[in-house]
């Protein structure tokens, strides 16, 4: 009877806040361009807001004129000032949090939540999960076990600021009715070695009746190949009542056919767009493709074209002036004190009523040692295209540039590990060479002028990228490895691990 009730009272939320939800997505441009206004005025008095004399600032002209672009390392010496007590520097106030990410070239980074930051993002996830079960008209899942594979939730403290992952942060904010039903437990939860963690949670897990299972593609993959591999059974077989996959953080699609594979059975899966600097979109219609881009919830976004990023007076596009299916860097201002921070997520639009994104890859992730900038869109969505005329099971894969091969003319190589092999790898080579030339002229036109020899494919051991994560330090958490790179640090590691 009481799980009825909650499945009633779930089901009756989530109706009456999609019903409400609707002028937001109405009126994205304006609800931006006032935002924008407020965070400005509230932020007038900061050490930031008068080092950018924000006094003068009335429109998003003036904004953009007086505050450049930048990343971690131009906000940096801001953060160090918060970091030492100091007060009134990028926001009005301390920052109840700070969210210690992974940085590559600036170690560490330490981004700012907000007192006003932290409910948008928590907003955001409850909003995902209230969309998903007013449109499916089913809250089954509340009844059973949940689980979020996520960071350890213990925090530190810098000058009074608790730090930590977003993950390890967020699971202090789980609301009481839904504790009772969540693992893994607190003891496993601060586990901090990752295998030894997932080892303990598919302990805890594997008699359990789960329901909803949350985290990214590569650690899900991980904790079902242990369940599996321990009991015999597919997820599902295990898990009959599973109803929900949420997942985050990079791309779903090309884990789609694996996790398929290890499910067993279809299970909704509901794709969300979060980070520590905030909680960006998520899937709002499970009939259409896209994130709904949420517009009103204390961040501003700029888009700057991708193919002009990073160069001198790149245009700066807010939501009225973004054009569909083109490629863009995405630029935060928000109410935690990030002002025209770039993120170095890339976003393409397929969508403008309500605003719909796919996220199509990293600023600094991309091949272009030859001049063809390829991103990881284009190569998702060759190999998606490859797999489905040639059948092949792949659990990740990773492109280089080979510039000085030791005979032969330069190449792309696609390090891949396969769970399932095509009949012929040659074929299915051929045929992803075939799609890249397709969805990238540069490309083309280098294979076509001899510059380049058709791509290359080097077969990996199973494992192989666990294997590299665990060598960087980085297996488990929201740990992502790099799909596209410019360099042969990752491919010189994997080259070892080739079958």
């Amino acid at each position: 009877m009481l799980n009825f009730i909650k499945k009633n009272i779930a089901l009756i939320w989530a109706k009456n806040h999609v019903k409400g939800s609707g002028s937001f997505k109405q009126n994205a441009v304006k609800d931006q361009e006032d935002l924008l206004r407020a965070l400005v005025r509230t932020a007038e008095k900061t050490l930031f807001g008068r080092t950018h004399q924000f006094e003068n600032i009335k429109n998003i002209q003036d904004f953009q004129n007086q505050v450049q672009v930048g990343d971690y390392e131009d906000l940096k010496p801001y953060i160090e000032k918060v970091k030492k007590g100091q007060r009134q520097i990028l926001w009005t106030e301390t920052p109840e949090y700070f969210a210690k990410t992974s940085g590559t070239t600036s170690g560490a980074k330490y981004i700012p939540i907000s007192k006003e930051g932290m409910p948008y993002q928590l907003n955001a996830a409850r909003s995902a999960l209230f969309h998903y079960i007013a449109q499916k008209n089913n809250a089954d899942f509340v009844a059973g076990k949940m689980i979020f594979l996520q960071g350890s939730p213990k925090l530190e403290e810098i000058n009074g600021i608790k730090t930590g992952r977003l993950s390890g942060i967020v699971a202090h904010h789980i609301p009481t009715y839904l504790q009772k039903n969540r693992l893994p437990s607190e003891k496993t939860n601060l586990i901090e070695d990752w295998e030894t963690k997932v080892d303990e949670i598919v302990k805890e897990t594997e008699k359990e009746n789960m329901t909803l299972i949350s985290g990214i593609p590569p650690w899900l993959i991980m904790y079902f190949e242990k369940l599996i591999e321990r009991n015999g059974k597919k997820i599902t077989e295990l898990f009959p009542n599973l109803q929900l996959i949420i997942t985050g953080g990079v791309n779903y699609e090309p884990y789609r056919e694996k996790m398929s594979e290890l499910l067993g059975k279809p299970v909704d899966t509901l794709q969300t767009f979060p980070a520590s600097e905030g909680f960006f979109a998520f899937q709002d219609d499970f009939e259409k493709e896209g994130l709904l881009l949420l517009t009103n919830h204390g961040i501003f976004y700029e888009f700057i074209p991708l193919d002009q990023y990073g160069k001198p007076n790149a245009q700066r596009l807010t939501l009225k002036e973004i054009e569909l299916h083109k490629d863009y860097a995405l630029i935060l201002t928000t109410n935690s004190g990030l002002w025209a921070y770039s993120i170095g997520d890339v976003v393409r639009f397929i969508s403008k009523d309500p605003y719909r994104i796919l996220v199509s890859g990293r600023t600094k992730h991309f091949t272009s040692a030859f001049g063809e900038h390829v991103i990881a869109f284009e190569v998702e969505e060759a190999l998606k295209a490859t797999v489905e005329k040639f059948p092949a099971q792949i659990t990740e894969f990773h492109l280089a540039p080979q510039v000085n091969p030791t005979q032969g003319l330069p190449y792309h190589e696609w390090f891949i590990e396969f769970e399932k092999e095509p009949e012929s790898l040659e074929n299915f080579r051929n045929n992803l060479d075939a799609e890249m030339r397709k969805r990238n002229s540069y490309y083309d036109d280098l294979i076509s002028g001899k510059i380049l020899q058709p791509l290359i494919i080097t077969n990996l051991k199973r494992n192989a990228f666990q294997d590299y994560a665990k060598s960087e330090g980085k297996l488990g958490g929201q740990n992502k490895i790099p799909r596209l790179a410019n360099d042969r640090k990752i491919a010189d590691f994997l080259e070892k691990l080739k079958k």
